[in-house]
């Protein structure tokens, strides 16, 4: 159990980037009007840029 939560708390950032960044990116273009280039949906950008967010803390300890 101890190693189940230790995995999922060290990936945490990227599940916090995915399950809350993601959606509030996309809500927050859709709310500024701004439409995604090639016809993507919004919520797609939001889980690129989340992801990538949350990618980036998981590897470097930091989100700034």
């Amino acid at each position: 159990m101890r190693r189940i939560l230790g995995g999922l708390f060290r990936i945490m950032p990227l599940l916090f980037g995915l399950g809350f960044l993601g959606p509030l990116v996309a809500q927050l273009l859709t709310l500024a009007g701004w439409a995604p280039p090639w016809g993507l949906a919004p919520l797609a950008v939001g889980m690129v840029i989340g992801g990538a967010w949350g990618g980036v803390a998981v590897l470097t300890g930091r989100w700034l």
